[in-house]
């Protein structure tokens, strides 16, 4: 049990005026507990209780092992397990869900008048997350040096003839031999005009001569996620790529050397925007500008125009400007950065000057 991450949750549902919360996202019950569960169909879930210790709700299906410091509930899948679960709340407080339990769950719970009230207390445990203590950013560091050193080899992948798919393929053994765990999340290769569609899947489509070549890919280390983007040219680069790159370079430096605690995120999405809108391309950076990332690789929490809250130290978030041209080249650079107490650190060191690979 991470003890003292409870404890911020306690404090959380106290301040939004409850005393039980069921958490069933496998994610939070594994930061709160370090214990992973793939549920499935099945129920499963942590109930967080402002007296007395954690309840974890386990099928006997499940391999994970006896918590000594956790009262573990057990049942088997002909178990009546919300009659299980209504037995122990308190019938006379409200109860905080999260997101993720299912209404197949929930409903019989109302049902049954198993609480005095229901309400959505997702916020309570994605706030705390998004405020990652020492031993996450540790992680966090660890795995996107892994990253670094993958964009280097995934570069010497550029090579006459090759099809974005056949790169991609290649991805996952170059970060297990670097001690990654698995991917974060499917790499994307996106070559000349591929690069301009959002979330383009590899496909075989073959470099050419001139292309730029977006990668975006990430890694998992210890549970943790990584997230990077880099752009580069193959041949050669036009004067116009050349001039757009370095737009958007611009716009993801000076993000970042102004980022700063107690800033509002969507005040430094504006410094990254007002970058490229100078220049004549606002309409073409078309998303947010970043989005937060620890356990998972989009959690709660982004950079965007609609997020008036403040950036807090322990805060782990994307700088990913762009610029993207229909039917003619997608550019993107992104970097992870951490909120410290007086600035940002980015967490990738992968060089950001313009590469043209020969």
């Amino acid at each position: 049990m991470k003890k003292e991450r409870v404890l911020k949750v306690i404090d959380k549902m106290k301040a939004m005026g409850i005393s039980q919360l069921l958490a069933c996202d496998p994610m939070s019950i594994y930061y709160l507990t370090g214990i992973f569960q793939d549920p499935g169909e099945r129920f499963y879930a942590l109930l967080v209780r402002e007296e007395g210790m954690p309840l974890l709700f386990a099928n006997r299906l499940f391999t994970i092992g006896e918590q000594l410091d956790m009262e573990i509930v057990w049942f088997s899948d002909t178990d009546p397990i919300m009659d299980v679960v209504a037995e122990k709340l308190k019938q006379t407080d409200r109860l905080g869900v999260d997101k993720n339990l299912q209404a197949k769950f929930l409903l019989p719970l109302m049902e049954k008048n198993a609480a005095a009230g229901f309400l959505n207390a997702s916020l309570v445990i994605d706030e705390v997350r998004s405020r990652k203590d020492a031993e996450e950013i540790e992680k966090m560091a660890a795995v996107s040096k892994i990253n670094d050193l993958a964009m280097e080899k995934f570069k010497k992948l550029v090579v006459p003839g090759i099809t974005e798919l056949a790169m991609a393929h290649q991805m996952l053994k170059i970060y297990q031999e670097l001690g990654a765990d698995t991917y974060s999340f499917a790499p994307l290769v996106a070559f000349g005009a591929n690069g301009a569609e959002g979330h383009h899947e590899p496909d075989e489509t073959v470099l050419k001569e001139g292309d730029s070549v977006l990668i975006d890919v990430g890694c998992k280390k210890d549970m943790y996620c990584a997230d990077m983007t880099r752009t580069f040219f193959y041949g050669d680069v036009s004067q116009k790529h050349r001039e757009l790159y370095e737009i958007v370079q611009c716009a993801n430096e000076t993000a970042i050397a102004k980022l700063h605690p107690g800033m509002k995120f969507s005040d430094i999405d504006a410094i990254a925007r007002n970058v490229i809108t100078k220049k004549g391309y606002g309409a073409n950076f078309t998303h947010r500008l970043g989005h937060f990332i620890g356990l998972e690789v989009h959690e709660y929490g982004d950079v965007s125009s609609g997020n008036e809250k403040p950036a807090e130290p322990g805060m782990i978030f994307s700088i990913e400007p762009g610029i993207y041209l229909p039917g003619d080249v997608g550019i993107r650079i992104e970097d992870l950065v951490l909120v410290t107490e007086t600035g940002c650190k980015r967490l990738n060191h992968y060089n950001k000057d313009l590469e043209v690979i020969k």
